[in-house]
């Protein structure tokens, strides 16, 4: 599919998305809020479902938010820059606790975990060569922790960047399948040429 006619067809969702910054409890009011509505959702032209290569996508907002203590930015990778193995990142979500379902939780957690190398995550013994080169893992051997439904979207940070975004897996911290990111350094480029780059219009709400 075109990444045009991607773009024009997501448009109708942006109808029904509120974008939050500076919340960490749900339910709760805390002052520190901002919200915007989305003014376009831009998916990436190669993304698959039934793989979940390419699983990215940017929201243009339709005002800005004010940075402040409770709001602020983190820096994306250089194109092409890795993560290497052991590398301790950290995940943050408000997704549930575990597989099994129960309530999520109402206050935002997260949780540090390694990088796991290509190689192991797509062994026989784990995702069976069903990692491509735009995702990276993360996960402890004996497992325990991980991002969880209800996490996918959010970040994984390394040294202050985002170089992961929560995308699938197989359960939630299981200790063969280590959690599956969409590797951010490997779309760098397609990042800065959507927001900067001239991309054709379809119709705004």
């Amino acid at each position: 599919m075109a990444a045009t006619v991607n773009w024009c067809a997501h448009n109708v969702l942006a109808e029904h998305m509120m974008i939050v910054a500076g919340d960490y409890i749900v339910n709760t009011f805390e002052g520190t809020e901002q919200y915007a509505k989305p003014y376009r959702l831009v998916t990436h032209p190669l993304y698959n479902r039934s793989t979940n290569n390419a699983d990215i996508m940017l929201i243009k907002l339709r005002a800005p938010m004010v940075l402040n203590k409770y709001v602020s930015l983190a820096p994306l990778p250089r194109q092409g820059t890795g993560v290497v193995e052991g590398r301790v990142c950290r995940v943050s979500g408000w997704g549930y606790n575990s597989l099994s379902g129960g309530h999520a939780p109402f206050t935002l957690r997260t949780v540090t975990v390694p990088i796991v190398s290509t190689a192991r995550c797509n062994s026989s013994d784990s995702f069976n060569g069903n990692i491509t080169a735009n995702m990276i893992c993360a996960g402890y051997r004996t497992g325990g922790k991980d991002a969880c439904k209800g996490d996918s979207g959010g970040p994984l940070v390394c040294g202050g960047r985002v170089y992961g975004v929560v995308s699938w897996g197989n359960g939630c911290g299981n200790a063969k399948f280590p959690g599956v990111y969409t590797a951010v350094s490997k779309f760098r480029r397609w990042i800065d040429q959507v927001i900067y780059g001239s991309y054709s219009r379809c119709t705004k709400y």
